[in-house]
């Protein structure tokens, strides 16, 4: 099984990721302050479902293919690491938004609040990075079975962004609105995300997994 320490390190990567601006964010903030609360929660369960889809994708195959064959492994992790780059730099360039600028968005009903959330985070290129770039770090054939250890990650990393995005979707007018009354935490928040995805960056780059 995955050694607790690992499976804790995977949580706080997890939770950063999460807390990391990104379209599910930004799509989730908006809808919430445009639509209400019941909009935000029910475009969450569409968010979610995408992030099942992504987590079976690495379970049933692409996790035991970069165990198999560390070259493909490296030229993904280093593809993720220069997008972890650009995010960095999208948060930290001059005129940049920060995701608690809300978007304004039309009302939808909740069939298609769910499908909309679903599309935005199946095609989240910050979730396929992380489940191709990140997850695949913390999975060793030394601990046992492959798909096992991908399920328990998976289900590590859904429960994570549930319970946050679920926090977004339910204050987001609240905290929109702090933020517009203080300006200066709207820029230091960018710069506190734009270092922390670029120190991501830098530990992906240089991080070696460990081998059979």
């Amino acid at each position: 099984m995955i050694p607790l320490d690992q499976w804790l390190l995977f949580g706080g990567a997890a939770l950063l990721m999460v807390l990391t601006p990104g379209p599910n964010m930004i799509y989730l903030i908006s809808r919430s302050i445009c639509q209400g609360r019941a909009a935000g929660v029910m475009s969450l369960f569409g968010v979610v479902a995408a992030f099942v889809v992504h987590m079976l994708a690495a379970a049933l195959g692409l996790t035991a293919l970069f165990v198999a064959i560390p070259v493909a492994y490296d030229l993904v992790k280093w593809a993720g690491a220069l997008y972890l780059l650009y995010l960095a730099w999208q948060a930290l360039r001059p005129g940049a938004r920060s995701p608690f600028e809300p978007r304004v968005l039309p009302e939808q009903p909740p069939r298609k609040l769910m499908m909309m959330g679903f599309l935005t985070s199946l095609l989240n290129p910050k979730i396929a990075v992380f489940y191709l770039s990140i997850f695949p770090q913390f999975i060793s054939p030394q601990h046992g079975s492959v798909l096992a250890q991908s399920l328990i990650l998976g289900a590590t990393q859904i429960t994570i962004s549930f319970i946050v995005n679920l926090m977004i979707a339910l204050s987001a007018a609240g905290i929109a609105g702090w933020f517009g009354r203080n300006p200066r935490w709207l820029a230091a928040q960018r710069y506190v995300m734009g270092s922390v995805l670029a120190g991501l960056a830098v530990r992906l780059a240089i991080d070696h997994r460990q081998r059979a």
